[in-house]
């Protein structure tokens, strides 16, 4: 995770969390009294009952607004608590970056008493119906192709967790992967880029080429034409999932 103390510096500027994203996901925590964050980043989506954020990157850590819950540098499969720490414990867009994936999600259930969230994406789905990845920067796909967790095994280590579809609106307020959808443009923006792992990570040279054609098509209007079915839509699936699991 020390990744993000070079890939994290834009997260503030363009990592906003999105109301009805955060519904969806406060909804999810259920009525739980305390809550714990774990890869919690700089704070996106925690509800105000977050007792502790854990979270291995100084960069992020710094990002953290005032005022918001306590933080503690660590990373998931460690995390320095007690067992049955909290009610519930959510992991958002996360899971993919740990070292041990089953030793971070028995963490989780260790530490939380009732509830375990975490906020994924189905890499199968995504490939299939977002463009960016699947016509423009399959290099993109491919590297994610390389930490992706499947969903239904990650539903498994939960402890058969139900999945539910997180859908994008077309004016999402948090720059994660597929959040411009409707918004090419936003694509082409180094800094938009900077603050999406799979396009940070992939790299510059290896996004050039894709890019290039997205700069010619969204100038063209080849793109407007090319996605016309898209653009009256107010949300889309492209595979982002909340699993949630009670322990």
């Amino acid at each position: 995770m020390a990744i993000y103390d070079t890939l994290g510096t834009t997260y503030g500027r363009t990592r906003q969390p999105d109301p009805r994203i955060a519904a969806q996901i406060h909804a999810a925590l259920g009525d739980a009294t305390d809550v714990i964050n774990v890869g919690a980043g700089t704070g996106s989506y925690e509800p105000p009952q977050t007792v502790l954020a854990v979270e291995p990157s100084h960069v992020m850590l710094a990002q953290r607004p005032p005022r918001s819950a306590p933080a503690v540098c660590a990373v998931a499969e460690r995390l320095p608590l007690r067992d049955d720490a909290a009610d519930t414990v959510m992991a958002l867009l996360t899971v993919h970056h740990w070292s041990d994936l089953g030793a971070g999600i028995a963490e989780l259930r260790r530490v939380a008493r009732r509830r375990v969230v975490v906020l994924t994406w189905d890499q199968q789905v995504f490939r299939e119906r977002f463009w960016l990845v699947r016509d423009y920067l399959p290099q993109a796909a491919a590297f994610d192709d390389t930490r992706a967790v499947p969903t239904d095994r990650l539903a498994a280590l939960l402890g058969e967790a139900r999945q539910v579809p997180v859908d994008v609106p077309h004016d999402c307020t948090d720059g994660f992967g597929a959040a411009f959808w409707r918004r090419p443009r936003a694509y082409l923006d180094p800094q938009v880029r900077a603050g999406i792992s799979m396009l940070a990570q992939t790299g510059e040279d290896a996004l050039a080429p894709g890019l290039a054609t997205l700069t010619e098509d969204v100038m063209t209007g080849r793109w407007h034409d090319r996605y016309a079915d898209l653009l009256d839509l107010d949300s889309i699936d492209v595979g982002y999932r909340l699993l949630v699991a009670d322990v």
